[in-house]
């Protein structure tokens, strides 16, 4: 955002990552991500059509096939930053 050519803070302000426990496979893994990123991903599973945690094991599942896989928090981010419409 821009404003008279100045960079201007997001909207809803700056905030550090929030930890979420998230079943995978049957088991819990602690995702940390930034309340915009937890946002769109809620968002993302809705238009998916799929509980929040369906969708990220989806998204890990594809992560850990990657020749050099990242962090889950990373590949959310990445998977969210290519589909956003």
């Amino acid at each position: 955002m821009t404003a008279g050519g100045v960079i201007a803070a997001p909207a809803g302000g700056f905030h550090g990552p929030i930890k979420r426990s998230i079943t995978i496979a049957g088991h819990q893994t602690s995702i940390s991500l930034e309340p915009v990123f937890w946002q769109a991903l809620e968002a993302a599973a809705v238009r998916q059509r799929l509980p929040l945690s369906a969708l990220v094991a989806e998204i890990d599942a594809i992560r850990i096939v990657a020749d050099s896989p990242p962090n889950l928090a990373s590949a959310l981010r990445t998977w969210l930053f290519d589909t956003q419409e």
